[in-house]
């Protein structure tokens, strides 16, 4: 039905990062713990899409209640104090606290079926094998990126780096400019990952030692590094945009309108970079 291609195509997306970034920006979780929520969502979501697909819809309701209970959930840690150890605890808090013990234990049942439905779909054994090659790509380029970076400061390798942005024409600048403009280019041709975990630990340091801010400076070396997601030949987004359209139009036709969108990014980073308090503001409010 239309309405349920709706829902799994639009609003569950939706679900999922109002529940991630709600939770980060409501205090309720860090990122890590952020992350973890969204994965949960994520097993809840496929989990009702699969057993309608799969004909095991009397799963679904089991599904469905461990889906709104994350939701009572992060209602409750919003609102009260779940914790045990106080001092000023009264009935009204451990009633509180016996409820939310029964929603854990519906998000575990509801995760168990989710799970339990991405088996029986033979969806399961893929997403964990996936999932493995990915965290171990990420790991053995974080190990090998420290051993560069060990070996690289260890023969002076920052100080070349300082030295060498020191010397460009235009100050900090000058520094930071060329900076973004090395990251720009390797975005054509290194994934997002490599510069974060190679490229950022070299240059960052020196750009926060001539004076800028580290937020600010965070946001605009994200913002450059989100390009390389649309930079071909190596561009993700590209690729999955290749992979949905029809096999009429052609790869360069798709490299071509992309151009627009990198254009509108760079503008974002020139705005970003002309107005600090865009990126600045927020967190100085949260703090």
């Amino acid at each position: 039905p239309r309405k349920r291609e709706i829902f799994f195509g639009l609003v569950s997306p939706l679900i999922l990062i109002v529940a991630v970034l709600g939770s980060i920006l409501m205090g309720i979780a860090p990122p890590t713990e952020a992350a973890a929520i969204g994965v949960a969502g994520a097993m809840f979501l496929a989990g009702i899409r699969l057993a309608n697909e799969a004909d095991m819809e009397r799963w679904t309701p089991v599904i469905m209640t461990g889906l709104i209970s994350v939701i009572m959930l992060l209602f409750l840690a919003n609102t009260f104090d779940l914790r045990l150890g106080r001092e000023d605890i009264n009935i009204i808090d451990y009633l509180v606290i016996l409820i939310t013990g029964i929603i854990a234990l519906l998000i575990g049942a509801g995760l168990i079926s989710a799970t339990y439905v991405f088996h029986k779909a033979k969806h399961f054994n893929p997403a964990i094998t996936s999932a493995a090659h990915i965290t171990s790509m990420v790991f053995v380029i974080l190990i090998g990126a420290s051993l560069f970076s060990l070996v690289f400061t260890s023969y002076y390798g920052d100080e070349l780096v300082a030295s060498a942005l020191s010397a460009v024409p235009g100050g900090k600048w000058g520094a930071l400019a060329a900076t973004m403009l090395v990251m720009f280019l390797l975005g054509f041709f290194l994934d997002f990952i490599e510069i974060i975990f190679i490229v950022v630990p070299l240059v960052a340091p020196p750009l926060i030692v001539a004076g800028f801010d580290p937020i600010w400076l965070g946001i605009l070396m994200a913002l450059n590094l989100q390009t390389s997601f649309l930079t071909p030949p190596f561009g993700f987004a590209l690729f999955y945009l290749r992979g949905a359209i029809s096999e009429g139009i052609e790869t360069k036709d798709i490299w071509l309108g992309a151009i627009p969108f990198i254009a509108l990014q760079l503008s974002v980073i020139a705005l970003v970079a002309s107005v600090p308090a865009l990126a600045t503001w927020l967190p100085s409010v949260t703090r």
